[in-house]
């Protein structure tokens, strides 16, 4: 795992189909980088839900965490900097086939 600095240009936002913000991405490396949170947000289920898959997806060895994981150092709304977990577009679309391949299937 490494560290990156995010400016805050390198934020988008995840659009569902019903034209609302589901999930806060960031840019960077040549992808997409986002939370646990952001995931269960974008597949509409919960945080746990994630971790499990996230937990089944290392364990097989189908990714590799040095590859697809990076801390990110964020500020909060209290100011306070925080290192938060963030994830790439392959283990967005690998949570995704899991659990919603349509989903899924709108980052290819």
């Amino acid at each position: 795992m490494s560290n990156i600095q995010i400016k805050e240009s390198d934020f988008i936002f995840y659009n569902g189909e019903d034209g609302k913000v589901h999930a806060q991405v960031i840019l960077g490396d040549e992808t997409v980088w986002v939370s646990q949170n952001s995931l269960a947000e974008i597949f509409g289920t919960s945080k746990q839900l994630i971790s499990y898959h996230l937990g089944n997806i290392f364990k097989e060895n189908e990714l590799s965490v040095n590859s697809v994981v990076k801390e990110i150092l964020t500020t909060e709304s209290d100011g306070k900097k925080y290192r938060t977990m963030f994830y790439n577009l392959d283990v967005i679309i690998v949570v995704g086939h899991r659990i919603s391949s349509y989903t899924a299937a709108l980052f290819y």
